[in-house]
This record gives structure tokens, C-alpha cells and sequence, in this order.
């Protein structure tokens, strides 16, 4: 039996990177008409120079953000570390865990950190399977996982021992 488990998740999904860089290539296109080209104001109701240039900086931001963010857990016999990079870095030990299940937590308004949900905090990339963790303080807390089989194997076999009720 794996004395582990562990998992990294990125935002791959191929038609999340379509929409990104469909968005992004309108203002990349607008400065291209506007300012490259010098063909006069792009379309109907035209942005500034400027307001073009900071639109397509933030878009291609939003996009290095996705490309940068991932969710990796690392759990064994003692501990529950998580990143979700770049915002949240955390462990928890198994003493402090009063239940954790994996569970289909079904839609939860989208993907990435979600705040006050049934099961707390809910940080995922995609799918909708997860660790439901439970603290012996109260606090409630979802890891998503693409690995549901190999996580309720390690969950039912290593980490359940170490619970104290």
C-alpha cells in the first residue's frame, strides 16, 4: 500500500485556452488595426490608445495567471499539505481532521477557490470529486482530485487510521 498520495492539476482544458486567446486576440487585433497600421479609430465606439493597450494587458495577465495556476496536494500518514498556487499554501495534520471523505461535489459555481459552499472552502481545477475534510474546530474544506480511485483508497487504507473522534 502507497505511504502517499499525490496530485498536480492545471488548467489544461483545451476549450478554456480557445476562449482565452479568442479573448485575447480582439484588443491584440484592435491595436493592430489602430495603432500598428495607423488605420484610424477600430470599430464603432473605438477605445484610446492607451485603453487599448491596458485591455490587452490585462487579458494576456488573466491568461499568464491560468497558464501559472495549479493545485497540488501531497498527503501521508501524517499530513494534508495543499497549494493553490499562487494564493493558498497549507497543512493541516491528521490529529486535527474529525471526518474526510471523497465525495461528488457536483457544480459549485466554477472552478479555482470557491468560498462558502456545504463543504467550506472549495478549491478545484476541474471535474467535481474532491476530499471533503472536516476539522475537529469546525472548519470544512474541499481539495478537488482527478485521481478519485487512488484517493479513496489511501483515505480508506492509511489516513482513516489517524483519525480521533
Amino acid at each position: 500500500m502507497k505511504t502517499n498520495f499525490t496530485e498536480i492539476q492545471k488548467f489544461n482544458q483545451w476549450w478554456l485556452w480557445l476562449i482565452l486567446i479568442a479573448v485575447c486576440c480582439i484588443p491584440m487585433y484592435a491595436i493592430l488595426q489602430q495603432i500598428i497600421l495607423d488605420n484610424g479609430p477600430y470599430g464603432n465606439k473605438p477605445m484610446s490608445n492607451s485603453g487599448l493597450i491596458a485591455t490587452a494587458t490585462l487579458l494576456i495577465g488573466l491568461m499568464v495567471l491560468f497558464y501559472i495556476f495549479k493545485l497540488e496536494t501531497k498527503i501521508d500518514q501524517h499530513t494534508i499539505h495543499f497549494k493553490f498556487i499562487p494564493f493558498v499554501n497549507r497543512t493541516v495534520s491528521w490529529k486535527d481532521v474529525k471526518h474526510a471523505q471523497v465525495v461528488d461535489y457536483g457544480f459549485v459555481g466554477g472552478w479555482g477557490i470557491r468560498l462558502w459552499t456545504k463543504y467550506g472552502t472549495v478549491y478545484n481545477v476541474k471535474g467535481s470529486k474532491g476530499l471533503a475534510i472536516e476539522l475537529h474546530s469546525g472548519k470544512r474544506f474541499l481539495i478537488g482530485t482527478q485521481k478519485e480511485k487512488e484517493l479513496i483508497l489511501f483515505v480508506e487504507n492509511v489516513a482513516s487510521k489517524n483519525f480521533q473522534n
